[in-house]
């Protein structure tokens, strides 16, 4: 098997993400209902109803991805009659897509999934006070040219880079003043594009150690099994199954570099050839050519792109 399952991450949520999954499929209302009693809150309704600025906070827009993603897992495995794992070499998500991932993989419950994410994403949130910190996303530069703008910025800030997302696609984070600093040196190394994100905190950088700290007592009272398949890890990019080591990274992953490019290649060189992304939107699988034209990508998120998945296995 050459096939990878992956998750996406924040940015991906949207209003109306998962209706006609809940409306069609009794089985994705179950995951729908787990979440919203594991959370006391009717997260359901503010995915499929809205307002769309509460639904992207983070608290919010966490746990609902994964309950997306979930939702497609459970509903392939009941309508294919298979466990996900059977139709995988590996998994990986994205930033809080690794929870999904987990998940899917067997290591998490559902319901604790839901309620670390809630955790982390308040506890993101909380991190740093509104207008101190700051993400800019670099376009048209390689990593290492991306960290060399980061340090050559930070001037006694933090600057470093959060994401390295695809070639050219870098994110940096930090300091508003030291990111904003990154977006003028950048555009002078030669960057086509350097703009302010419309983040609420500067996510994966030192500026998080609380929320990691948050992090470290919550997943330390979470029972974890090994995946069923390895987890592709975003601060390793490589593959583990040790429950764990996985807590470890999964700290780690708050404050480190979610290396996604690097992740992606590494599951290349493991025999992968077919990244499919589930959950909402097409951010993961729209990558995948960018980072290696090798590789395909494809996105279940509704009914139809189950059907014509499961008709390709």
């Amino acid at each position: 098997m050459t096939r990878a399952f992956v998750f996406p991450g924040q940015g991906s949520q949207a209003v109306g993400m998962g209706k006609e999954l809940a409306d069609a499929f009794p089985v994705a209302r179950e995951v729908f209902q787990e979440v919203d009693d594991a959370l006391s809150q009717k997260l359901s309704t503010l995915m499929f109803e809205g307002p769309e600025n509460e639904l992207t906070l983070t608290e919010n827009a966490q746990p609902s991805l994964m309950a997306v993603s979930l939702a497609v897992t459970r509903v392939l495995e009941a309508e294919g009659g298979f466990k996900l794992t059977d139709k995988c070499d590996l998994v990986a998500g994205h930033s809080l897509g690794e929870y999904s991932a987990l998940a899917a993989a067997g290591t998490f419950a559902i319901a604790d999934a839901a309620r670390l994410l809630k955790i982390r994403g308040q506890a993101m949130q909380a991190a740093v006070p509104v207008g101190v910190g700051a993400m800019a996303a670099l376009l048209g530069l390689n990593y290492v040219d991306a960290v060399a703008v980061a340090e050559e910025a930070a001037q006694g800030d933090v600057c470093t880079a959060a994401n390295d997302n695809a070639d050219g696609q870098v994110v940096v984070s930090g300091h508003k003043a030291a990111v904003e600093r990154a977006i003028e040196v950048a555009k002078e190394k030669g960057a086509k594009r350097a703009v302010l994100l419309p983040v609420s905190a500067p996510f994966h950088c030192p500026l998080m150690q609380p929320a990691a700290d948050r992090m470290a007592e919550a997943l330390a009272s979470v029972t974890m099994n090994a995946p069923g398949k390895p987890v592709v890890a975003n601060v390793i990019a490589e593959k583990t199954a040790d429950p764990e080591t996985i807590r470890k990274l999964l700290v780690e992953q708050v404050c480190g570099t979610v290396r996604w490019r690097e992740s992606v290649l590494y599951m290349k060189e493991q025999g992968i050839t077919d990244l499919v992304e589930l959950g909402a939107g097409k951010v993961l699988s729209g990558m995948v050519r960018r980072i290696d034209r090798d590789l395909t990508g494809s996105a279940v998120n509704g009914p139809a792109d189950i059907e014509s998945f499961l008709s390709t296995l």
